[in-house]
């Protein structure tokens, strides 16, 4: 399910008066932000003292919680994550603030960016999984799997992204950060890489065996047993095909294809 995407002018004047009063300066432009699907708002803000990228949602949005979710999660993820700088609730809406990050979305077809995909998603595998309230992934997906053995063996430790879109993926000069972790959900450590898997044969110019052996220089990847990510690839399969119904977007579709693609390579492996 995506969300409507607002612009900074279609809120209240009374979440203008409160912003500016957090920044202690007025705002003088709001940048809309196209990428993503969460929230509402996604707006870079330019004031006297430079520029945040403020994120927001209607308190009554049953997807609110992901606003909670992305601040809990950012102090585990120094780094590796644009740094949350304030969140305030006011006249209905849930607002999160973050320091303006000048970059641009990663290329999954650029052998550099993947590189640094690579770096990132490694440094990701070492972080301690935060003691908040996070979803599970043997929950998340156990509509897709058959077998509940096999599912139970998803579940695990580790912290992962799970929306791993290139969208959500900034380089950085020399690095990738990671952003929009509404999704963060704990789990085996080889989810993610594995995830990377559908989005790089979305993005073209890789096949699903190219596509493995970037994510298998990730070192989590090594973590996973094959018939295990057999599985999991089948319940991607699955999960792209209720997405996209019966007439999905050019984009659903195209990650639907990618998913299906995986699923049969895995399939005659």
């Amino acid at each position: 399910m995506t969300t409507t995407r607002l612009h900074w002018t279609d809120l209240p004047a009374s979440v203008h008066r409160a912003v500016a009063a957090r920044l202690g300066t007025p705002v003088l432009a709001a940048q809309t932000v196209s990428a993503g699907f969460n929230s509402e708002i996604a707006a870079k803000l330019s004031t006297a003292r430079g520029a945040v990228f403020v994120k927001g949602m209607q308190l009554s949005h049953p997807r609110v919680w992901t606003q909670r979710r992305e601040r809990e999660v950012n102090p585990y993820v120094e780094g590796l994550a644009p740094t949350v700088l304030w969140h305030l609730d006011v006249d209905g809406w849930s607002l999160v603030a973050f320091e303006h990050v000048e970059a641009r979305h990663a290329d999954y077809r650029e052998a550099g960016d993947l590189e640094l995909v690579v770096e990132a998603l490694g440094r990701l595998g070492r972080v301690p999984c935060p003691p908040i309230e996070l979803r599970r992934a043997e929950q998340r997906w156990a509509a897709y799997v058959d077998d509940p053995e096999v599912l139970s063996r998803f579940g695990g430790g580790c912290l992962l992204h799970t929306d791993l879109n290139n969208e959500n993926v900034l380089i950085r000069e020399s690095h990738a950060l990671l952003v929009d972790w509404a999704w963060a959900t704990r789990g085996a450590p080889w989810i993610d890489p594995a995830l990377w898997v559908v989005w790089l044969i979305a993005a073209g110019g890789h096949g699903p065996a190219a596509a493995e052996a970037w994510a298998a220089r990730v070192p989590a990847w090594q973590t996973g047993d094959p018939t295990v990510v057999d599985v999991f690839a089948q319940a991607q399969a699955r999960m792209w095909v209720e997405i996209a119904g019966e007439e999905p977007d050019p984009w659903t579709a195209r990650l639907n294809r990618a998913a299906q693609r995986w699923a049969r390579f895995r399939g005659h492996r």
